[in-house]
């Protein structure tokens, strides 16, 4: 179609980018509206954020998260942000023709992600906020859900959780995190990796999202499991990029905390828009619900077998160990008809 006035293109953008030819409507979130555009015989693409509760943050962390990842040495890692129009929460930006992942994409991925991470410097303190970890209040949640299906947590393992939770707010780190690295907002282009959808970009520690590859994408709506040995693969080449760009190795801590932390957050249960509205862990007992390519329950088994093994690594972990074992036990007894989120994702 010829764009119209209910295009978000303005004078600013106008005079930056040039005159607008053929726009049409792509596929979005209901927090956002998005045009392919022709600018100057070139495609682009059209990012508006939907007046509403947080939009303005959204937008301002997008552009943030864009703008420092767009520093990358080397190959990109983002598309080129090409301009903005803050007073309409509009970005343009440089659109790309993503092909069909590989069956090994996770380690493309992971590489890109580490890259991506890296693209934070100490100067960009404040320009994005601190990523934010699981609170006392899930670890009530998980331990009454726990406590609900006749598992008690072992002596401790209260006392354990809430150190888990300091940690964690504590934890060092200026990376650059996406905020939802999910499949579906990765592109994958002849020239690599490349990620969208800023929204919910943040600074903390990188292990918090090398964390997704093995609990099993907590945020997103595509939730999939990788073999020991491809996943070995990833985490490697996580590990080795992040080493490549930044000059120092990743800690050998941190990973088993953060897949912990994961675990006994009720909201990394539901899609975005449910978040932070009610005791997600306190309703599994009583129901199952479908989001994306698995059920909640199914997201809590996987995540309880990955912490059972993650944490006899650290024995900071050892009774959420013991716990998270026996309440996977206890899950699958009670719903045998569970099966193991997917290995591969969608097409």
């Amino acid at each position: 179609m010829v764009p119209g006035s209910q295009l978000p293109f303005g004078e600013a953008l106008r005079a930056r980018l040039g005159p607008l030819g053929q726009a049409s409507v792509l596929e979005s979130s209901p927090r956002s509206q998005v045009w392919r555009l022709e600018l100057s015989g070139r495609p682009a693409v059209l990012k508006q954020l939907v007046a509403g509760p947080g939009a303005d943050e959204r937008y301002a962390r997008e552009v943030a998260g864009l703008r420092i990842a767009g520093r990358a040495p080397g190959t990109p890692v983002v598309p080129a942000l090409l301009g903005t129009d803050p007073a309409e929460r509009v970005l343009v930006l440089e659109h790309l023709d993503g092909r069909r992942p590989t069956d090994d994409w996770i380690v493309g991925y992971a590489a890109a992600l580490a890259r991506l991470h890296a693209t934070a410097r100490p100067g960009d303190a404040g320009a994005l906020p601190r990523w934010q970890g699981p609170t006392g209040a899930d670890v009530t949640s998980f331990l009454t859900l726990a406590e609900t299906l006749g598992i008690p947590g072992p002596p401790g393992v209260r006392d354990e959780l809430h150190a888990l939770v300091e940690r964690l707010g504590r934890a060092e780190g200026a990376a650059l995190l996406h905020g939802d690295p999910c499949p579906g907002n990765d592109l994958h282009t002849p020239d690599g990796v490349r990620f969208i959808d800023f929204e919910q970009a943040s600074l903390g520690s990188g292990l918090m999202e090398l964390a997704y590859l093995r609990i099993g994408f907590p945020t997103c709506w595509c939730v999939t499991r990788a073999s020991g040995p491809l996943l070995e693969r990833a985490e490697t080449a996580y590990r080795t990029a992040w080493l490549t760009v930044t000059g120092s190795a990743l800690p050998d801590s941190g990973l088993a905390d953060a897949c912990a932390g994961w675990l006994i957050r009720g909201d990394a249960l539901v899609q975005r828009a449910h978040r932070s509205t009610t005791d997600h862990l306190a309703r599994l007992p009583d129901e199952d619900w479908t989001w994306g390519t698995a059920t909640a329950r199914q997201r809590l088994a996987h995540r309880l077998g990955v912490v059972a093994g993650l944490a006899e690594e650290t024995g900071e972990l050892r009774h959420l160990r013991t716990l998270a074992g026996d309440l996977r036990r206890a899950v699958l007894d009670r719903w045998p008809t569970l099966r193991p989120v997917p290995e591969r994702r969608p097409s």
